[in-house]
């Protein structure tokens, strides 16, 4: 019996102060992806009979152990667990569980009961304590480890101090880690409710009882003094971020950093117990796609307000910093105590060990000293960075609390730059370079190297830990190989490289994700390629025609210092405007010949041509030729049109050229022609043209309304180089130009007098609508004004209208009309969008008016009579007068209020007067007499408006 009563005060004696709950994935040997491994680690009151000894856990899938088979790990034969101090034991469990499927489960435990006398809970001592931890089981994610709090989940603070706890949260996958504060819960019927046959394995999870934060205004209390954390941390942020510098005298503050995990609470008020719960949120980071957050632990700590004289240590430490892997590093923490007390450091974080802090001095005649030492692996390479937790706790007299100052260093760890980056001319491949590297330090998983280039060399030079290669620098993004990859061959993506060129080559490494990170680049390597490629000098448009166009295309000889080994051959392609789509158009054997007139079924008036040439030679040792391709050159396309009001023309052009045309002392120039009978084209202008094109505004005096002018342009480039060729003109092709103005936009109204059809079909015999009747919506139009700016209104011709059912996306052609007005007939319903447009003797257009549109009436109206005696008239009991209908629900009733007939499936009703043996419920036909009815009425209009009607109606047979 004896053996049997040792374990009852687990169950029924206040005794947990805190807790959470570790996971990881299977990674034994025979690993098994739906397995899981779990630790979960309880602080319990020392001075409690009750022990933490063996507990039952619930797995999230509708399982659970055996009531109280988990037993604990430390000091497994019974009795208390390991002392930390603050008269608390830590207790620790280790549990597996193999799960059916994937999914995403919560790992929960269920503790009977708290440690008494909890301030900010009812009752605590007859509270349960809970805790859980969810993870996704998903064997995308490999392996996986929740977070891990290092720091002790039980603290101490002093009234009217300021409170500082971090968790030192550490992922051991490199996942993002974000924190937010929640109520403490509990399971109000404890472990035997929740398993069966009382429970289904799923607690009955909700906030303790009267639960309310420490900064509660029922505690009372003002912040004190302080500093906050250091700059440039995100703790530095006040308020929002919590641990922002307070002057004092404000109300009471508890806050929880989101980035960083810390607590500042400013500043207890009264002394007692208090526990707080917090998530700690793990996030995946996937390439392309937002974060995931695949895991969520809940901690819930106690902090132990009592009150002291004794005053806070200040603890002072680095500033956050980075590391490159694999060099070893220190910083020195320091900590004074206004009391002069000893004090003693502490560090926190998942990177130790292997990191060590060692405390070299606690004198306190001076300052405590200690000094952190790491040699961050490869491992550790990542985007965000570690957080290490110091901790100064002083050593004040027995029987006085001691208290802390803690702050977070955070350190990025980023990877150590290539070695010995050569750039040479590749032996098979004169057009192209090879570059080879040492082989990387840090061969992690899923890791790239990124090969970047740009022409000429550059005056970049990474900072002590600045990862990447920014844009600024001109280099560009060529290519990417694993990280155990020691070499590239860059041929300019099958184009070559361009003889008499200088490129320049840099590499880093990024790293996979979750943990990401990247490394510095690596000295920059160059190489210069002798002789000169071949280039581009002219595309110029010869003849403007829809079929017969003409285009003359220039290029340059190549050259190098040795003789191209033969065969030789240019290959000239093209491609219509900026397609890439290209066509051999001709090859030449001959290296003199640089000259193509391109004239077989060329449309120059509508399109512009875009060319690009390679140039052969063998010259590898494989025997086949090699392409060596410039850049591609396109045609000049020119368009033109006046303005809305016929003052000016306005013209653009636009190029893909290799050349510049953009020298402000090479002009592009503008011809005219004014004739259409005449050849002679004149100069009317010069303006300087861009990167991509140009614009110029003819405003030349004398220019007539109603003709039409002929233009062309023509720019000038250059290569910016004397051993290039230089003045490289080059025409568009011709366009033509109405000079003639645009009509305003047209102001357009929708009517339809919804007043005026009441009154003529409410009082009129017959039904509306009777058979065949339609709807007309009458549209009227003004000519608007200044839309667009400097529209004309003269010499108009007629107008186009355009309708669509509401609802549609697209408007169809509905009738030319010379009026300003026009009656839409024969409309079935009256729910139509119009837009008319304008448009000149000259046939030009204006802008389309806005959209109006036309709603259907709400008419509606039933008769008082309808004689159901099969003669074919007046048989059914229908609408008199109803506009478009979507939906009736109707309802009959006889004058006791008995429901004799519902129907809601036929918006006329068309109810033939049956009801069930007179009034009943089934069968037969309503008698005679007066019956009453409800109409939920909803119309076919734009806001699909409801409406009820109620009334009589007298049935004769």
């Amino acid at each position: 019996m004896l053996v049997g009563l040792i374990f009852l005060p687990t169950a029924q004696a206040s005794h947990i102060r805190a807790g959470d709950i570790q996971v990881k994935s299977d990674t034994t040997a025979a690993r098994n992806p739906r397995r899981v491994f779990f630790k979960m680690i309880l602080y319990t009151q020392t001075s409690s009979d009750a022990i933490a000894y063996q507990e039952t856990i619930f797995f999230g899938d509708g399982t659970s152990t055996e009531k109280g088979a988990v037993v604990r790990a430390n000091n497994p034969g019974g009795g208390k667990g390991t002392s930390i101090g603050n008269n608390t034991d830590i207790n620790v469990f280790y549990f597996e569980h193999t799960y059916n499927a994937p999914g995403t489960y919560t790992v929960s435990y269920i503790g009977e009961y708290r440690n008494a006398n909890v301030v900010n809970m009812n009752n605590s001592a007859s509270q349960t304590f809970y805790i859980q931890t969810t993870f996704s089981l998903d064997p995308a994610l490999g392996i996986n480890h929740s977070p891990v709090l290092k720091a002790p989940a039980v603290d101490r603070a002093a009234k009217g101090q300021v409170f500082l706890h971090n968790p030192a949260a550490y992922d051991a996958d490199g996942d993002s880690l974000s924190y937010r504060r929640i109520e403490s819960r509990q399971v109000a019927d404890g472990v035997d409710a929740t398993l069966p046959p009382r429970g289904d394995y799923r607690p009955k999870v909700t906030i303790c009882d009267n639960y309310t934060y420490p900064d509660a205004a029922k505690f009372g209390g003002t912040t004190v003094p302080f500093g906050g954390n250091p700059s440039g941390s995100p703790d530095a942020e006040a308020g929002k971020l919590g641990g922002g510098a307070d002057p004092g005298g404000n109300p009471g503050t508890f806050t929880l950093n989101k980035y960083t995990g810390q607590i500042v609470w400013n500043a207890p008020n009264q002394t007692g117990f208090y526990n707080v719960a917090f998530i700690v949120e793990e996030w995946r980071r996937i390439p392309g796609a937002p974060p995931r957050r695949i895991g969520q632990v809940v901690r819930d700590m106690q902090i132990i307000v009592n009150p002291s004289s004794n005053l806070r240590p200040a603890i002072m430490i680095p500033t956050d910093t980075c590391v490159v892997a694999g060099r070893a590093f220190k910083g020195n923490v320091t900590a004074t105590d206004p009391d002069n007390n000893p004090i003693t450091l502490n560090a926190y974080s998942g990177i130790i060990p292997p990191a060590t802090f060692r405390q070299l001095s606690n004198s306190p005649a001076n300052r405590a000293r200690g000094v952190f030492n790491w040699t961050p692996e490869c491992a550790n390479i990542a985007s965000e960075p570690t957080q290490v937790v110091f901790k100064a706790t002083d050593q004040p007299a027995a029987g006085v609390d001691p208290l802390i100052d803690e702050k977070v260093w955070r350190i990025t760890v980023v990877g150590p730059p290539p070695t010995n980056l050569v750039a040479q001319r590749s032996t098979t491949n004169p057009a192209a370079a090879v570059l080879t590297w040492d082989r990387y330090a840090c061969q992690n998983p899923g890791a790239q190297i990124l090969i970047y280039r740009k022409e000429n060399p550059s005056s970049f030079k990474p900072g002590p830990c600045e990862t990447g290669i920014p844009a600024s620098t001109g280099f560009v993004r060529i290519g990417a190989v694993a990280v155990d990859q020691r070499s590239f061959v860059d041929d300019r993506a099958g184009q070559g490289l361009e003889r008499g060129k200088t490129y320049c080559y840099r590499i880093y490494v990024a790293f996979a994700l979750p943990a990401g990170g990247a490394s510095i680049a690596s000295d920059e390597a160059c190489i210069t390629l002798d002789g000169a490629s071949t280039i581009f000098t002219n595309v110029t448009v010869d003849r403007t025609d829809a079929t017969n166009g003409q285009i003359t295309v220039r290029w340059t000889k190549p050259r190098m210092a040795t003789a191209f080994p033969l065969p030789l051959r240019y290959r000239l392609s093209r491609a219509t405007g900026t397609s890439a789509a290209f066509d051999s158009v001709y090859t030449t054997f001959n290296l003199n010949d640089t000259v193509f007139v391109d004239q077989k079924g060329l449309n120059t008036r509508d399109n512009a041509y875009t060319y690009k040439l390679e140039f052969f030679t063998n010259n590898n040792s494989s025997g086949k030729p090699v392409p060596e391709t410039p850049p591609t050159a396109s045609s000049v396309r020119l368009s033109g049109q006046a303005n809305e009001g016929a003052t000016q023309v306005n013209l653009a052009w636009t190029y893909s050229v290799p050349w510049d045309n953009a020298t402000p002392t090479r002009p592009t120039t503008i011809y005219r022609r004014d004739d259409p009978n005449s050849t002679t084209f004149v100069a009317v202008g010069t303006v300087p043209s861009g990167a991509t094109g140009g614009s110029y505004v003819d405003r030349s005096p004398g220019l007539v309304r109603g003709q039409t002018y002929r233009y062309y342009v023509q720019t000038n480039g250059t290569y910016n180089n004397p051993k290039l060729p230089d003045n490289l003109l080059n025409k568009s092709q011709e366009v033509d130009v109405e000079y003639v103005p645009v009509p305003c936009a047209p102001v357009l109204t929708v009517e339809n007098n919804c007043e005026a059809l009441a009154a003529t079909v409410l009082t009129r015999p017959g039904v509306f609508p009777a058979p065949g009747e339609t709807y007309t919506n009458t549209l009227r139009w003004q000519l608007g004004s200044n839309s667009p700016a400097g529209c004309d209104n003269s010499d108009i011709d007629h107008y186009d209208l355009f309708y669509k059912l509401n609802g549609e996306s697209s408007y169809q052609f509905l009738a030319s009309t010379k009026e300003q007005q026009y009656a839409h007939t024969n409309l079935e319903t009256q729910t139509y969008c119009y837009t008319v447009q304008a448009v000149n003797t000259y046939n030009r257009r204006s802008l389309q008016s806005d959209s109006a549109c036309a709603d259907n009436c709400l008419l509606f109206l039933l008769p008082n009579i309808f004689t159901p005696n099969g003669d074919g008239v007046n048989d059914t009991f229908r609408p008199k007068v109803a506009s478009p209908l979507r939906r009736v629900h109707f309802t009959a009733y006889n004058r006791w209020g008995v429901k004799v007939y519902e129907s809601q499936s036929n918006p006329r009703i068309d109810w033939s007067g049956e009801g069930a043996n007179g009034e009943g419920t089934s069968g037969g036909k309503v008698s005679e007499g007066v019956y009453y009815y409800q109409a939920e009425v909803e119309f076919a209009d734009l806001n699909g408006t409801k409406k009820t009607f109620k009334g009589w109606v007298q049935i004769n047979r």
